[in-house]
């Protein structure tokens, strides 16, 4: 990374090592190694091969031995390669063969691991890992690696917070416990990012620029054992927004929890510009304080990085696990005392990106980047530094406001002018301490290089150990333990293909050079290589330097998030297939002939590789990437009305064209089409930019002459330069926090924000436009998001808005005229913002990816902005409206109908019912209303179910049922969820049986709202009436009505009528039932609940009343036969209770006694319950639904089956045997129950029927 440019051995010096080279200790289990390599993996070279460039000697050639094959003291130590069980399990799994050994232990990912998003568990940057030793249980004294016998893991995804945790890994089961966050946990992250949970925020807080990614994520992750529990352990997380989480991790479940959330409002780090506010990737960082914890620890301390302190926290290792806040320091303040000084001359921002303990836990290290420009040449830098911090000797451990730490030493500058690099590219650096030589730290950046800085005879020395691309990347670095266990150990870092290697301590101060101008990557600087090699750099990389190229404006949005970076390392058949491209397609330009190009290029590989690495994709680039110097001059504007810019701008526009023409009459395009959508896209993406910036070139002409000729609505515009265009144009290494000042007048930031939309909403309208003139050129779009559909493009276009917003929220004061232009600028932008969007969400749709999290981003970001639209839409009526009270008064309807026709487009093409909805009631127009109902038939049933729940919910009924007569369909859709209303919509629709069965539903239905809303069509202000019997009686009635209606169409109408009766008799038996009870609480409940057959039964037979207890069989009769079998034990209650009604002996002493005759006896026992319970239930002319009691329970015993007398229950007979009479008034008893049944009780003229 650090190293000089140095010169390679030639040819022959390579050989001849090569042949003198002896085999190493391990040779031959490396080579075992590669013979049993996983198929189609990347060509990696041996570790010990002299063409790796970490054995490239790091030494000028002047200085270097005469004899190149002795050890060379400066190069790195091989270790070793993994573990051939490592390797031979990966190409198990690849090969989908079993496991060979347990020896390496595979966890798989469960399915549900990633939540409800579709994340690659390959993907290495999705999770964070932490590994509990459950044998680590007491502070380290010996720094000897032991075998590790017992661990758990912690597995935490960053975007959906899913917690996988193993507790033995090692055990033979490996069933991990997982825990998803919740829908709400995940909305009040996303919606605090959004800017919507803080009504205090200030207003440079949503400034133009602002990198808002719509989504919080995880950044940091550390796990400790509990001591005492097995396999039980708590793991800590820091996320984006500034919450602070908690697991406790145990076999039986995860609990989480949020212990911290820092509500601070990030301070601002600025310069002489204006504040700058607090990034979205903090906190940054948590790391224990001390390594290793004690079996007797009671308590463990922890430090949280933010974005200008460290916080210091303590948690209790016990099942409660309280965690507290001991102190914090800030590190970045007004102080340079207490760590580095913000608001220096040329300090614009400052970045805290990781922090490192060691391992007495008393010194702190900090990595830092600050960005910075300068004051002369107005160029911009990035500037890495070490920040060493130690605990003040005598300070208390306890929570304390007093100063904590100290610096420990002065700031030491690794590199002090780097090349500008991404944010993302920042936060992935690691920094790591602890190693030799004593006090220096090695960097890791996420490229895959690592970095060893060390203070070595006054001054910062770098050693850099760097991996060809194709031996992957530096995954991390540890110590390797001393043998005195006093010293520190020798770096060693665990690379991707390359195995494991060691840096001795004399290969760093041998090895190390002079901090260079470039940065922590492996991307080439201005001050090393050669020209040829720097100009390659300027034109491939995928991530240009903004001090070093001017079309930074044309491909910003053209970096994808995958390819920050730079792109992969260019092979040798890369170079020559695009040379051969370049000859082909200048020999085209030059003669018109293609002839055979498709195959030489098909040979030479061109076609291998996709997006932004391929040939193709880079030539285009080549051709539209530089612009004219006279776009970054700083002599004014008055350069931009210079012929020469736009020439060049139409010639390479027509050199882009003959390239397309290239491809085309080549076959190259059908090639790419087919195999390469992607990098043709990208093609024609470049082609979309230059007409873009084009556009761009006429508008800043347009208002230069504008401005020249005094076109404007103030007379000191012209101090204000050419306003937000020419500082788009110059801002190469700046935010777009400096385009618009808050600290200038209202007015200006209103103009210069219209300016700065206008030019945004043009640029992506001639892209849509060239894409739409040469649409036949595009390859097959499903899948593929469009540039302006790119996160950074929408970002970019809603931090515009969202400052629109604020200012029109803050234009009471000003000319109605600039309050109506920001109105239509931010329209406009709208518009374009929301299209980009829809493009986003097509193409995940497309691609089968999860898209919740975009479309929750994309509804309230619609909603925020055609909310806010409509509003002052609204005050512009009312303003025209009071303004024409003198003379003629336009309708007001009218005045709205005009000025809110392209806001009504916009919400009708990207489905704001509100903003329709609301239109529509104020233009009071149904027959719009209509019209938009039939236009928008989206999902879930559109804009017509947007109505139809607006309606119910205002209880306009009415309206919603004559609704019906136009969208019979969707309505019956809608409405099953209100079934108190379909009733109603199925008779219109002449669904009688299916409106008797709704009715029916109704009427037995506990759901007492609905039928109030069925019955009462109560106004929204009315309390919702307590349904009464009466009520149900009439539904009932009801549906007896619709169940004949349809009895010529059902076939079961006379079964569905004959239930309704059975139910209204039901009903009428409640009533009569509630006659008979006492005046209580269970009466008063009675009268105002639908009781179930059940409970009307149970009453019977707690009133202890004769006529109930008659009443309790009419209930069964109208139930069913599955009630009276289901509930057989009920009834044997009611038998028994019907028995305990009459005197039995004394009727037997009275019938002894007196000598009764035949006659008598039937006289006297028609009297008693049994006889008319029998009558009731077994009579001649019984009535019942269904099938009759002698199903459930025969009368004589006798006809029970033998199967069933085992059951003492199983008759009325073995139920009477029970009776205490029984033994002496038995044949009485059973004489009355035989009569009952052989009697039709229609002719008893003394008991009255149980249904008159």
């Amino acid at each position: 990374m650090f190293s000089p440019g140095i010169k390679r051995p030639n040819a022959s010096s390579r050989k001849e090592r090569n042949q003198g080279h002896t085999v190493t200790p391990r040779s031959e289990a490396r080579r075992s190694s590669l013979q049993n390599s996983v198929p189609d993996r990347p060509s990696t070279p041996a570790p010990w091969a002299p063409r790796l460039s970490v054995l490239t000697p790091r030494i000028p050639p002047g200085n270097r031995s005469e004899r190149e094959d002795e050890a060379d003291p400066i190069k790195p130590v091989y270790v070793g390669e993994f573990p051939q069980v490592v390797r031979d399990e990966e190409a198990s799994l690849l090969q989908k063969r079993v496991p060979a050994s347990i020896k390496c232990i595979v966890l798989e990912l469960p399915s549900t691991g990633s939540g409800n998003a579709n994340i690659d568990s390959t993907e290495r940057n999705c999770w964070l890992v932490c590994v509990v030793n459950w044998d680590s249980t007491s502070r380290r004294t010996k720094k000897v690696v032991k075998h590790c016998n017992s661990a758990g893991i912690v597995l935490c995804n960053r975007k959906t917070r899913a917690i996988i945790y193993w507790p033995e890994v090692y055990s033979e089961i490996t069933v991990p416990v997982i825990s998803l966050a919740s829908s709400d946990e995940l909305e009040v992250t996303s919606s605090l990012l959004d800017g919507k949970a803080s009504p205090n925020r200030q207003r440079q807080q949503i400034r133009p620029g602002t990198n808002s990614t719509g989504c919080s994520s995880l950044n940091s992750l550390i796990a400790s054992a509990l001591p005492g529990f097995q396999h039980v352990c708590v793991a800590l997380a820091s996320c984006s927004n500034g919450e602070l989480w908690q697991f406790h991790c145990s076999p039986t479940g995860i609990q989480r929890k949020k212990i911290y959330e820092n509500k601070l409002i990030l301070p601002s780090q600025g310069g002489d510009s204006g504040p700058l506010i607090g990034s979205k990737g903090y906190p940054r960082s948590l790391i224990w304080r001390f390594s290793h914890v004690s079996t007797d620890e009671s308590k463990r301390e922890f430090f949280l990085l933010t974005d200008h302190e460290i916080q210091c926290f303590v948690v209790n290792l016990n099942p409660n696990m309280h965690v507290s806040k001991l102190w914090s320091h800030e590190i970045i303040g007004t102080d340079a005392d207490l760590g580095i000084k913000k608001d220096l001359a040329g300090q614009k921002r400052i970045w805290p990106l990781d922090v490192q303990v060691d391992d007495h836990g008393k010194v702190i290290t900090i990595l830092v980047a600050t960005f910075c420009k300068d004051r002369v040449s107005g160029s911009s830098y990035t500037q890495y530094s070490l920040l060493t911090m130690q605990y003040k000797p005598g300070v208390r451990m306890e929570p304390s406001h007093e100063r904590i730490l100290e610096k420990k030493a002065p700031i030491q500058v690794i590199i002090p002018k780097a090349r500008v690099e991404d944010e993302d590219f920042l936060f992935s650096m690691k920094l790591r301490v602890g190693g030799k030589p004593s006090g220096s730290a090695i960097i890791l950046s996420g490229d895959g290089t690592a970095t060893v800085s060390h203070y070595y005879r006054n001054s910062t020395r770098l050693y850099q150990f760097d991996l060809p691309y194709d031996a992957g990347k530096v995954l991390d670095a540890s110590v390797l333990p001393s043998s005195d266990d006093i010293d520190e150990g020798p770096w060693v870092l665990l690379t991707e293909k390359a195995g494991i290697w060691a840096i001795p301590e004399k290969a760093v101060v041998l090895g190390g050079v002079e901090p260079p101008e470039r940065s922590l990557s492996r991307k080439g600087s201005s001050k090393e290589g050669s020209a040829q090699e720097e100009k390659r750099n300027l034109t491939f990389t995928g991530n240009i330097a903004p001090i070093r190229a001017s079309s930074e404006a044309c491909d910003a949005a053209e970096r994808q998030t995958g390819v920050l970076t730079g792109i992969a390392h260019r092979t040798g058949q890369d170079e020559e297939s695009e040379t051969l491209l370049s000859h082909l397609f200048h020999g085209f330009l030059s003669s018109g002939q293609v002839d055979g190009s498709l195959e030489k290029l098909q040979s030479a590989g061109a076609f291998e590789r996709d997006g932004e690495t391929s040939i193709f994709t880079r030539m285009s680039k080549s051709i539209v990437d530089t612009l004219a110097k006279h776009w970054t001059t700083t002599r004014g504007a008055e350069i931009l009305a210079m012929a020469v810019v736009s020439t060049q701008l139409m010639d390479k526009q027509q050199k882009h064209k003959k390239f397309l023409q290239f491809l085309a009459l080549s076959k190259c395009h059908e090639e790419l089409c087919a195999r390469q959508r992607y990098s043709l896209q990208i093609i024609l993406e470049h082609g979309e930019k230059l007409a873009g910036m084009i556009q761009l070139r006429e508008l800043q002409n347009v208002i230069g002459q504008n401005r020249s000729a005094g076109v404007t609505s103030h007379s000191s515009a012209e101090s204000q330069m050419s306003g937000a265009l020419w500082d788009i144009i110059q801002l190469v290494d700046r935010h777009l926090d400096y385009v618009i000042s808050i600290e200038q007048p209202l007015w200006i930031q209103i103009q210069r924000a219209c300016e700065l939309s206008n030019v945004c909403v043009n640029i992506v309208h001639e892209a849509m436009q060239y894409r739409n003139e040469n649409h036949l050129w595009y390859p097959p779009p499903e899948g593929l998001t469009p540039w302006y559909c790119q996160p950074v493009v929408r970002n970019g276009l809603w931090s515009i808005a969202s400052f629109m917003l604020q200012l029109l929220n803050e234009a009471s004061g000003i000319e109605m005229s600039a309050k109506s232009d920001l109105y239509t600028y931010l329209e406009v932008l709208s518009e374009a913002l929301l299209e980009a969007y829809s493009g986003a969400i097509t193409a995940k749709v497309e691609r089968g990816e999860e898209h919740k999290g975009l479309l929750d981003e994309f509804w309230n970001r619609r909603d925020t902005l055609l909310d806010t639209l409509y509003r002052q839409v609204q005050d512009f009526v009312d303003d025209k409206h009071q303004d024409l009270n003198g003379g003629f008064a336009e309708p007001k309807e009218e005045i709205l109908r005009k000025l809110c026709s392209r806001l009504l487009s916009i919400a009708k093409r990207h489905e704001s019912y509100g903003t329709l909805w609301r239109t529509c009631c104020d233009l009071n127009d149904s027959v719009l209303l209509r019209d938009l109902m039939h236009e928008s038939m989206g999902p879930n049933g559109g804009f017509s179910y947007f109505v139809f729940k607006q309606l119910y919910e205002k209880r306009q009924f009415s309206k919603l049922l004559r609704l019906g007569e136009e969208f019979p369909e969707e309505l019956s859709i809608f409405l099953r969820q209100h079934q108190e209303l379909l009733w109603l919509h199925e008779v219109f629709l002449n669904q009688f049986s299916s409106a008797s069965d709704i009715l029916h539903v109704l009427a037995l239905s506990c759901d007492e709202s609905a039928i109030s809303t069925a019955d009462e069509q109560a106004d929204p202000g009315s309390d919702i009436l307590e349904p009464k019997l009466a009520d149900r009686k009439r539904l009932l009635n009801l549906s007896k009505i619709a169940a004949k209606a349809a009895a010529g169409k059902d076939a079961d109408s006379e079964t569905k009528l004959k239930r309704i009766e059975a139910d209204l008799k039901i009903l009428k038996l409640q009533e009569e039932i509630i006659q008979l009870l006492p005046t209580d609480e269970e009466k008063q409940y009675a009268e105002r609940q639908l009781l179930r057959p059940e409970e009307l039964i149970k009453l019977c037979l707690k009133g202890q009343n004769a006529k109930l207890s008659l009443l309790a069989f009419d209930v069964f009769a109208w139930t069913s036969s599955s009630f009276r079998k289901a509930h057989c034990n009920l009834l044997e209650e009611c038998w028994k209770n019907a028995a305990d009604q009459d005197d039995w002996n004394l009727l037997y002493q009275s019938s002894i006694a007196q000598g009764w005759s035949d006659e008598e006896i039937f006289l006297n026992l028609r009297e008693t319950m049994l006889f008319q319970a029998s009558s009731r239930c077994y009579g001649l002319n019984v009535e019942t639904f269904g099938e009759g009691f002698d199903e459930v329970l025969p009368l004589r015993q006798e006809n029970v089956e033998p199967l069933v007398l085992r059951d003492i229950g199983s008759s009325v007979e073995a139920i009477l045997m029970q009776h205490k009479d029984f033994p002496e008034a038995g044949k009485l008893m059973l004489t009355a129950v035989t009569l009952g049944s052989v009697q039709d009780d229609t002719r008893l003229e003394e008991v009255p029927s149980p249904m008159e």
